[in-house]
């Protein structure tokens, strides 16, 4: 097969996927202490691949083989702490293409299955930061492509439209109270989703505005007010998909009108209150957004303000049963999140 017709069957495969494959749900969190406020939840674990990165890793592939990168054949490499292996690997399989995530050992052995169910090999290092050059390294050593999605994301998808997730929201909310939505809130793991829905804000000149939020043990929130590109820390996100030890070229700081940084024991005692309102898990990255989101709600109400807030459901808890939901490892990586249930319910009840 000529390389002019793999190029044009593999884009028609990922076309045929996305055409196979509904939209994400818009699920209202009904809270009655909210008077005013309506909350949202862009539901992103309904993907084929369960997560917010299926979205990414369609783009990227489809980035690849339109540069010309990503040909038959070619083994496509990604530096990735679970859930963008996990969909590209998907992909992947779907273009019978080789694939291998480089990835910290930290990484929790359920997403490890799921690469592995989809055909991916993972390669494990010691600390987050090994992952960009151990990547690359495999790349040269194996003729591969390396996909690089913090260098990419931001540009991989089309923020204009074209489906992205920014205009996906604004059409489901346009028959909600408030059409457009106050807030938009969510955490970074490339700053490739805030880019996009950032750009698109401003491109279709919309009132809503943008916060980020970051975990513990990431540069972006200090990078946001200090303007440091050179900003490094040692440590691991303990939050998985977000928040990084370096300042990713995909983060595009001039499209946040707020950031601010959520403590890793409320983003877990968040998403096990929500467990309660929802009915199921979620990962531990929608407790950063949901309590940040909660946060802004609790401002909007003390100025008489009303509106609506979206935030992401970024994937399922399921991935995170020997994590953020197995009460030994809270206890020893995160501690005791007593108190932090505390001040959510404090925060919630002061919203009467």
């Amino acid at each position: 097969m000529s390389s002019t017709q793999w190029t044009r069957e593999a884009i028609g495969k990922i076309d045929a996927d996305f055409q196979r494959t509904a939209d994400t749900h818009l699920v209202k969190l009904d809270l009655p202490q909210l008077t005013g406020i309506q909350l949202y939840l862009k539901d992103e674990s309904t993907h084929p691949t369960g997560s917010l990165k299926h979205r990414l890793a369609r783009s990227l592939f489809l980035y690849g083989i339109c540069n010309g990168w990503i040909n038959q054949g070619t083994t496509v490499i990604e530096s990735s702490s679970g859930s963008t292996a996990v969909s590209e690997a998907y992909f992947a399989r779907l273009l019978g293409l080789p694939f291998i995530a480089v990835m910290p050992r930290s990484t929790s052995a359920q997403k490890i299955r799921q690469i592995e169910f989809y055909g991916g090999q993972c390669h494990l290092v010691n600390s987050s930061s090994e992952i960009y050059a151990e990547s690359q390294r495999l790349a040269t050593a194996l003729d591969g492509h390396y996909m690089d999605q913090f260098t990419y994301a931001e540009r991989a998808t089309d923020w204009r439209g074209n489906n992205n997730i920014a205009e996906s929201i604004f059409r489901q909310m346009s028959a909600e109270p408030w059409a457009i939505p106050s807030w938009l809130v969510m955490s970074a793991g490339t700053g490739g989703t805030s880019a996009t829905i950032g750009r698109y804000i401003r491109y279709q000149k919309l009132d809503s505005k943008l916060c980020v939020v970051d975990p513990d043990h990431s540069v972006f929130h200090d990078f946001y007010h200090s303007g440091d590109e050179n900003l490094v820390i040692s440590e691991s996100s303990r939050i998985e998909g977000i928040g990084r030890p370096r300042v990713e070229p995909s983060f595009v700081p001039g499209v946040i009108d707020d950031m601010r940084r959520i403590p890793d024991g409320a983003a877990i005692a968040t998403v096990h209150w929500l467990e309660q309102i929802l009915g199921r898990k979620a990962g531990p990255s929608t407790g950063t957004n949901l309590f940040g989101a909660l946060q802004i709600a609790h401002e909007m109400q003390q100025k008489g303000e009303q509106g609506a807030i979206v935030t992401l459901l970024c994937d399922s808890g399921d991935r995170y049963l020997d994590t953020c939901y197995n009460p030994n490892w809270v206890k020893a990586e995160i501690g005791d999140i007593a108190l932090w249930q505390e001040k959510l319910n404090d925060l919630i009840n002061a919203m009467n």
